[in-house]
């Protein structure tokens, strides 16, 4: 006769099973959109701190560069107070979603972080504009982690490479978003309003549909399954199996190959065993990979500035390079499950490399915008790949809380980039700016190219076998 703990650890290994078996039909698909809503509003809250920049120093809050290399009054501290929320935010607070549930740790980081914009958009002095971006941005960090442990539990595992990239052609939409309004307002003072003002608190728009979003999506089965919530569990499953198959047209595989759910993890075990390897492949990737992403994105209207071009021209060509953002996780999504997700990494990164280096050593303009749009393409290929693929490489019992840690680091790495950005670009120009870029890439590509395991095809579970 099984013990309790035999008796749970089937059970959940069930609950896995018929999920990797379930077929992507419309209801499968409605999930991974409304995670992906959730996520656009991330995104924005995000990534408008390049395109409101401009606005920021015009309207004489912040300066371009930093008078020091820590300085506090200068573009660079905005961007550091972003990030260094997001690094508290996924490093102190990434757990709570292992403890609490993905569901109720999506819905209420993404109410804190949209009020505390909103009281952003009305400071008109450095140290509180910078104090509540740091507080948006603890916000911001937690729902990073939710929504890639939610979105890699919720999707069958054939299809996760697929789901992350219309996650994030979801969420990339964001940035033309922002690159548009950015462009019509920044440069203006509508009701005697700051443009940057407006454009910031398009992110609270996100309160309004959290309430909406939270009804539709049900907590992850794998959850509840660990935290032995099976009746609960069992009844989502069973929804989704009914729905899925009424749409499907076709009975559901019988084969249910169950992997063993273990009991809940703790902190020391992303330390043990071969999740050693895996945490510190991830934190060397983390620290370098955002040096080219952030380091393009936070900066690409002042990299434009800074080679000569006018504020309202180079928001202008800012949008026509954040049209493009979208179309990169969209491309790779007829790649996404069948090309191992380490290489797509890989490529993406030589890609920023070389593309970086050509937008850093011209000043003509269709060359820069060309460019541009391949830096926005590869860095969104790059963001797709690896969102997925480090939610693949810890079990459920660990998953948000190791998501959290090694993301962290991410976080704190653009926190010291942007400083050193601004240095580069005040002493060396957008050149120098590039070069540091290309550098930081080399050590991504050897990062997850030699210590990253393969993923492609198998269920979670074997993955963190």
């Amino acid at each position: 006769m099984r013990t309790h703990t035999e008796r749970s650890t089937v059970a959940a290994g069930l609950i896995s099973a018929r999920i990797d078996r379930l077929p992507m039909t419309r209801t499968m698909w409605n999930r991974v959109i409304l995670l992906s809503l959730g996520g656009f509003f991330e995104f924005y809250d995000m990534l408008f701190t390049g395109y409101v920049g401009p606005g920021l120093v015009k309207s004489g809050i912040l300066t371009p560069t930093t008078p020091g290399l820590f300085g506090t009054t200068g573009l660079a501290s905005f961007v550091a107070a972003t990030f260094l929320g997001m690094f508290l935010g996924t490093l102190l607070f990434g757990f709570l979603a292992d403890r609490l549930g993905r569901k109720i740790i999506f819905t209420y980081a993404l109410v804190w972080y949209s009020i505390a914009t909103v009281i952003m958009a009305f400071q008109d002095h450095a140290f509180g504009l910078n104090l509540w971006r740091f507080i948006a941005g603890i916000g911001v960090g937690v729902e990073m982690v939710t929504i890639d442990a939610y979105l890699s539990e919720l999707v069958p595992r054939a299809h996760r490479g697929r789901a992350f990239a219309y996650n994030q052609v979801i969420q990339f939409t964001a940035v033309p978003t922002i690159a548009f309004l950015a462009w019509l307002l920044v440069p203006l003072s509508p009701f005697g309003f700051d443009g940057w003002r407006w454009v910031v608190l398009g992110a609270s728009v996100g309160a309004i549909f959290v309430w909406w979003i939270r009804r539709r999506v049900p907590e992850s089965p794998r959850w509840l399954a660990m935290h032995g919530r099976f009746e609960e569990a069992d009844a989502i499953v069973s929804d989704l199996e009914a729905k899925v198959t009424a749409e499907y047209g076709a009975p559901l595989s019988t084969d249910l190959r169950t992997q063993p759910n273990e009991p809940r993890g703790k902190f020391a075990e992303i330390w043990s065993g071969q999740y050693r390897s895996r945490t510190i492949m991830l934190i060397i990737f983390n620290i370098f990979q955002t040096v080219g992403y952030y380091g393009f994105s936070n900066w690409v209207p002042t990299l434009l500035i800074k080679q000569g071009i006018a504020l309202t021209t180079s928001l202008g060509y800012t949008f026509l390079i954040a049209i493009s953002a979208p179309f990169g996780p969209l491309l790779a999504a007829s790649l996404a499950d069948r090309m191992e997700r380490k290489w797509q990494i890989v490529l993406a990164a030589a890609s920023v490399a070389i593309g970086g280096t050509i937008f850093g050593s011209t000043t003509i303009v269709p060359l820069l915008i060309i460019f541009g749009v391949v830096l926005t393409l590869s860095n969104n290929i790059m963001s797709y790949a690896f969102h997925a693929y480090q939610a693949e490489l810890y079990p459920t019992r660990i998953r948000a809380m190791a998501i959290g840690f090694v993301y962290a680091w991410s976080r704190l790495s653009v926190v010291f980039s942007a400083f050193i950005i601004a240095f580069f670009l005040d002493r060396f120009g957008v050149a120098g700016v590039f070069a540091f870029i290309s550098g930081a890439m080399l050590i991504v590509m050897l990062a997850i190219g030699v210590l990253g395991p393969p993923t492609k095809g198998l269920a979670l579970e074997e993955i963190s076998e």
